[in-house]
């Protein structure tokens, strides 16, 4: 079997008597797309934190590539090729979209600011930003936004992607344009962890499905199947999961 991208083992962690997670054993595969879904507060973003190292877990390990990176530092994991989107983009807005990217690539690639400028111009075109490149990025529609957010984390070459809720807040055709994007990053390479809400776009656009509930896992398998089942079907109650 071959040694997945990305293991956690055994991960724990709780805030207080909030459990977020509660023993999580996952794998992400090399060149594989993971959905995740679950209700507010059922530990999903906690469990990115714990994958970045912005949080660190109670017990368990983390593996990327076959290396222990539990104590890793965030920038270390960075470039090491662990990145990652926030649910709330937050470019600096007073910059270009352009030079969002240089920075991006620069200080989270450890490169010479001269030496990213083919990748960031490669990135503009990728993420359907070559047009807006010299636009202020606070000046940016939500869905640009969400691309920008996209292609700084690219910008740092990331072996493995993690995505938080990149649909959120778009409309039906912006979520089609995001999902080609999506897999379009999945196809050169990139593994992929997507949380979201939104989860016929999931489905549209990963191999695997794992639902977390309380901290815990609760059902893993192909999309089309989870999404099928009783207990997810009740967590979801009132979300259109399969719209």
């Amino acid at each position: 079997m071959t040694m997945p991208i990305l293991s956690l083992q055994k991960i724990s962690k709780r805030f207080g008597a909030v459990v977020v997670a509660d023993g999580i054993d996952l794998t992400l595969g090399e060149g594989e797309a993971l959905g995740v879904i679950g209700p507010n507060g059922a530990g999903k973003t906690t469990l990115f934190g714990i994958i970045t190292g912005t949080v660190a877990p109670d017990s368990g390990r983390v593996l990327f590539a076959g290396e222990d990176v539990t104590r890793a530092a965030p920038e270390r994991r960075c470039r090491m090729g662990i990145a990652r989107s926030f649910q709330i983009p937050q470019p600096f807005g007073g910059m270009t979209v352009f030079e969002n990217l240089v920075v991006a690539a620069a200080f989270g690639g450890g490169k010479r600011e001269r030496d990213v400028y083919p990748r960031c111009a490669e990135l503009l075109d990728q993420c359907g930003l070559a047009d807006k490149a010299n636009r202020r990025a606070g000046s940016l529609a939500l869905l640009d936004r969400k691309r920008l957010e996209l292609a700084r984390a690219l910008a740092t070459e990331p072996r493995v992607l993690l995505l938080d809720e990149v649909a959120g807040g778009l409309i039906e055709h912006e979520t089609a344009a995001l999902v080609a994007l999506v897999k379009d990053v999945r196809a050169r390479g990139v593994s992929i962890i997507w949380i979201e809400h939104i989860v016929h776009a999931l489905i549209a656009a990963v191999d695997r499905l794992v639902v977390l509930h309380g901290g815990a896992l609760i059902a893993e398998g192909l999309p089309a199947e989870v999404i099928r089942r009783p207990q997810v079907a009740e967590i979801y109650m009132g979300i259109e999961a399969d719209a």
